[in-house]
């Protein structure tokens, strides 16, 4: 674990269990469905959510500033560094000392690094910036 005054860094587990039950009957948003067909099946989130074992990590986010895009405070990230960084990715990114996470904005030889928060500025990445995109957001993990 490594903590940042904006994200907490975790290592995944390989996972050793069989994974949790999926019920996999498309369940009801709006008006309650028939139980009886149910068919119980195994679902590793490992295998669901991770799709380089060896690149990817977890981060708790800490703050507001990607609320629009649906990240809020306490959220858990699944970060993939060995995915290249594109225009309009959500990225975690180290900027002069510190870590972010950010919407990228390319364009030409510039880069942005976007909030999805309007209470938050946009940072316009330089020379003079010490910047490196960590990797890329490819899954959020919400508290309900």
């Amino acid at each position: 674990m490594k903590i940042s005054e904006t994200l907490t860094f975790y290592t995944p587990k390989t996972s050793t269990g069989n994974g949790a039950i999926l019920v996999d009957v498309g369940i009801s948003a709006g008006f309650p469905s028939a139980a009886e067909d149910i068919c119980e099946t195994r679902i590793s989130l490992d295998d669901e959510l991770i799709r380089n074992k060896d690149t990817t990590f977890f981060a708790k986010v800490k703050g507001q500033s990607m609320i629009d895009a649906g990240l809020d405070d306490s959220d858990l990230l699944v970060i993939d560094r060995s995915l290249e960084p594109a225009n309009n990715k959500i990225a975690v990114c180290f900027l002069d000392g510190e870590f972010t996470v950010k919407r990228l904005r390319v364009e030409k030889n510039e880069v942005w690094l976007q909030p999805e928060n309007p209470n938050y500025p946009i940072i316009n990445i330089t020379a003079d910036n010490d910047f490196v995109i960590w990797g890329i957001v490819t899954n959020v993990i919400k508290k309900v």
